[in-house]
């Protein structure tokens, strides 16, 4: 599909990056809980446009590689799926323990979601070694290809980060009052992790 290798897995890998605890999870927790549904929706308008600006930059340097650097570009794909596998496995034995706190001042929540989003030190590696995965370079068409791909991110991201707002308050209920039951989802996505990652060294 436009040069998107395996587009199931590719919608599959990211709800499972966006069900991982992190700074924009918190971040919409903290705005819904704050100024309710209309600051998660601030929130969630942040988070997508910081994660826009980050998966462009990678872009970037991955359609660099894909014209230029084949070689280097599987390469770049190896290393992608080898990653997956080791954000798994640190999940995998990971201690259970409370994440850091985000601070959420009041009326600003799209500005500062935003910038939670762009200075996450780990979001430009993310997405260097998410793109690659995931692209054809037998029948890519080069910024169709990642225009779908960003849409798409997009589109899931909305619709997840909505949801998670609407029912925050009782989710972030459950979470605290079932430390075992958040623990064990987390686990869970580092199997599905590690499994994308497996999955993807055989292509």
């Amino acid at each position: 599909m436009l040069g998107i290798s395996d587009f199931g897995a590719f919608c599959a890998a990211i709800i499972v990056f966006l069900a991982l605890p992190g700074p924009g999870t918190l971040a919409l927790l903290n705005s819904t809980a704050k100024g309710g549904m209309r600051a998660g929706a601030a929130a969630t308008a942040g988070v997508i446009v910081g994660d826009q600006v980050l998966l462009w930059l990678a872009v970037g340097g991955v359609a660099a590689l894909l014209s230029t650097y084949p070689v280097a570009f599987r390469a770049v794909q190896w290393g992608g799926a080898a990653y997956l596998a080791w954000v798994g496995v640190r999940l995998l034995l990971a201690k259970p323990g409370a994440p850091l706190p985000v601070r959420i001042e009041p009326r600003r929540y799209a500005r500062q979601a935003f910038f939670i989003t762009l200075l996450n030190p780990k979001a430009i590696v993310f997405y260097m070694a998410f793109f690659p995965l995931f692209i054809d370079p037998v029948t890519h068409r080069g910024l169709p290809t990642f225009a779908a791909m960003a849409l798409t991110i997009a589109i899931i991201t909305a619709v997840y980060c909505l949801t998670l707002c609407a029912f925050a308050d009782r989710i972030a209920g459950k979470l605290k009052a079932h430390q075992r039951l958040s623990t064990w989802l987390s686990r869970l996505a580092g199997i599905f992790l590690i499994g994308f990652g497996l999955r993807l060294l055989r292509n």
